[in-house]
């Protein structure tokens, strides 16, 4: 009986814990008059215009709740395109004529901020000087309270109202994606619809190093990975991590994490040990596109806060680790309407079940169009490293479905009734006490850039550290264009039944090439992929050029995601952000090799020449082959590389620098900055092997993997 009555108090104060720092509808419902609060469930549920009147009385009610709960401050949170949030801090403090103060918050104050846009990259769309930046409440996504402030989400736009921001455009793509998908559910008998939304559930891989080895490392606090380091004796050869027990300064970091983010309303369901050592996963419940993008920004936070708190450092870089797992954020999407129906899910007969096989031919035909722009918003030179191996999905983008759906879509695309589903077989264990349970449609390509995992579409290729906004506004209009398309064939139909199966077969005919439910990390692959004319874009400087295409511009344009400039614009800004994250890794890497490396080889190399000296004293003939000697012979040389390619990275850093064209520096940066940080990386790991550990500038791979 105790055991019962101890888990449901936890389980009651799991639910009491959840969203009670969050001004969420139950909030809502106590706090505002009942018009108000209809007014504004209005203005969120059918994208209207917020009435002046419902913002003085939720500005009210806002500061009320907050104040309640402990804050002093608000601020207008937002995601610029850094990548990160961004606040600036105001006291709900207000001065009097007669020096006295009152607390204060106004619907002026909770509608419209005014940070300074001019540090925040544009991409040339803002002049340096050109200052003034306004942001503006999202309604759609609600309010938290975050270190006693109270935190609005909103948008961010520039004075000439140019989107600077990552949640304007995923705003659009929604909307984009309901409207075009409602025209499309009267022609299945779901006229009843009144929205469709986007569900989003990115899993976060991460690693946990302890901190006080980490802070020995300028390369991990600079940069957030390793630009040395010799492999370890144990790897993850093993898989004895993967799913393994937590050790216990972890599970107390994981459980004050689920705590923090379970009262900011964030759906944290589940965690385990990834296959890496040091390496973990946060999984939460899928949620709409937008709430899913703020979530998943706070879990990030929070993760590198507490991590300090535990004495530990949260590493969100995509590829901490030479010669284990990368880290990527897999972005699981699908599209769910307010009465319950995921349009993705096949149901018991998916060969039957049109609407499921429209929905997804869409999407097979969205990739197969747009490779290019899935690609670039997972661009970055940290992904770049990542891609391509250790589970990590390769560069060509390719759906898998698996074979029993090919199977399904093959037959529509050839005219032909695919009979019964061959693929609904019972599993049967071979042990009478254990359930028998119907095996899923699809199995799990691990390889696939993009996989059909059973009611949704997993996007395999998103990097640790990555917004999963852009992502999804691609997702989105891609999605779109294509249903619109759809649409207006299926309206202009004389017999929309027999249409919806012509458009299967004719869209399944055309795209079919970017089906592939094999192994994508097989050299045959490759080959194949480029027969079937699929892009293979290796890296960030191969996948731009891309972006401003005549084709693309007109798809962000006449769904207005964006405009040309704000196109151009992110381009110049991946450019930079390419050029300056490895700018920073050289010249990380250069102070590294030149003050602490090269410094401890010559001072372990000159204890070895002391040695070899004394030796000659009385055995001249035995110091020419003692084991002294024999060391500084394969120390030396070495030495010398890397002392060369100090000097061959910094001469290639400086012409960089001195490039104009942000896409030619880029170019440079590729095929001239990793090279040479590659060769001094490789004779510098060499000489950790050689160099006595005691002489060793900072924690090995083996001090930082199975330091905690």
């Amino acid at each position: 009986m105790k055991n019962t009555t101890e888990t449901s108090e936890n389980n009651r104060n799991i639910t009491e814990l959840f969203g009670s720092l969050v001004f969420n509808d139950t909030v809502m419902k106590e706090m505002l008059p009942e018009e108000i609060y209809a007014s504004l469930h209005r203005t969120v549920a059918e994208g209207k215009e917020i009435d002046m009147n419902v913002a003085d009385h939720v500005a009210k009610a806002l500061k009320d709740w907050a104040i309640a709960h402990g804050a002093t401050h608000y601020s207008h949170w937002f995601q610029p395109l850094t990548g990160i949030t961004a606040e600036k801090h105001d006291s709900f403090l207000t001065a009097n004529p007669d020096g006295s103060v009152i607390a204060d918050f106004t619907a002026k104050n909770l509608i419209k901020g005014e940070p300074d846009a001019s540090s925040f990259p544009s991409g040339g769309l803002r002049a340096t000087f050109e200052a003034r930046g306004y942001t503006s409440w999202d309604p759609t996504s609600y309010a938290f309270i975050k270190d006693n402030c109270l935190c609005i989400p909103t948008v961010f736009r520039s004075y000439g109202g140019e989107v600077l921001d990552m949640k304007t455009p995923l705003l659009r793509s929604m909307e984009l994606i309901n409207r075009e998908t409602l025209r499309i559910l009267p022609f299945f008998g779901l006229g009843d619809v009144t929205r469709v939304v986007p569900t989003v559930g990115p899993e976060q891989e991460y690693f946990l190093v302890d901190r006080q080895m980490a802070e020995k490392r300028r390369d991990l606090m600079l940069t957030g990975r390793t630009l040395f380091g010799a492999r370890p004796p144990k790897g993850q050869e093993l898989a004895d991590h993967y799913f393994g027990a937590m050790r216990p300064r972890v599970k107390a970091f994981m459980k004050d994490l689920d705590e923090e983010l379970w009262k900011l309303g964030v759906y944290a369901k589940t965690e385990h040990n990834e296959a890496a050592p040091a390496q973990h996963e946060l999984a939460p419940i899928y949620t709409a596109a937008n709430t899913a993008a703020d979530h998943n920004q706070l879990t990030m936070e929070k993760m590198k806060i507490l991590a300090e708190k535990h004495g530990l450092l949260c590493l969100l870089h995509e590829k901490p680790f030479e010669g284990v797992n990368g880290s990527g954020k897999h972005n699981n999407w699908s599209l769910q309407t307010d009465t319950g129906v995921n349009l993705l899910r096949p149901g018991k007969d998916p060969a039957r079940n049109k609407l499921f096989l429209l929905i997804l031919t869409a999407v097979i035909s969205a990739v197969d169009k747009h490779q290019d722009l899935l690609r670039i918003a997972v661009a970055s030179a940290s992904n770049d490293r990542r891609l391509g191996g250790n589970e990590a999905p390769p560069c060509i983008v390719s759906v898998f479905i698996g074979d029993d759906l090919k199977y399904i879509l093959d037959a529509e695309a050839s005219g032909r009734d695919p009979g019964e589903n061959p693929g609904r077989q019972r599993l049967n264990s071979g042990v009478q006490t254990l359930p028998d349970f119907s095996r899923d449609t699809t199995d799990r390509n691990r390889t696939a850039p993009m996989a059909f995992t059973g009611n949704k579409f997993e996007y395999r290729m998103l990097g640790s550290g990555f917004s999963v906004s852009e992502t999804n506004v691609v997702m989105n209009t891609i999605v779109a264009d294509e249903l619109a398309a759809f649409a207006t064939r299926l309206e202009n139909a004389s017999d929309p039944q027999a249409e919806i199966d012509a458009i299967i077969a004719d869209e399944y005919n055309a795209h079919s090439r970017i089906v592939f439910n094999g192994n994508c990390y097989s050299p045959e692959w490759e080959k194949e992929a480029a027969e079937r004319g699929l892009l293979n874009l290796k890296t960030t400087v191969d996948a731009l050029p891309y972006l401003d295409s005549a084709e693309n511009i007109s798809l962000f344009t006449r769904n207005k995601i964006y405009s040309e400039n704000e196109i151009r614009s992110r381009k110049e800004i991946l450019y930079e952000k390419y050029c300056k994250e490895i700018a920073i890794e050289a010249n990380t890497m250069l102070e590294m090799a030149r003050r602490q490396i090269l410094p401890a080889v010559i001072d372990y190399s000159a204890g070895l020449a002391r040695s070899c000296y004394f030796r000659a004293k009385t055995d001249v003939t035995g110091a020419r082959s003692c084991t002294e000697k024999l060391l500084l012979d394969r120390i030396d040389p070495l030495s010398k590389e890397m002392f060369t390619d100090i000097d061959t990275l910094s001469k290639a850093v400086d012409d960089s620098s001195k490039t104009q064209s942000s896409s030619e520096r880029a170019a440079k940066c590729r095929d001239e900055i990793l090279p040479a940080m590659a060769s001094l990386r490789k004779h510098a790991d060499s000489l950790e092997n050689l160099v006595g550990s005691g002489y060793w500038p900072f924690p090995t791979y083996a001090d930082l993997l199975y330091g905690v």
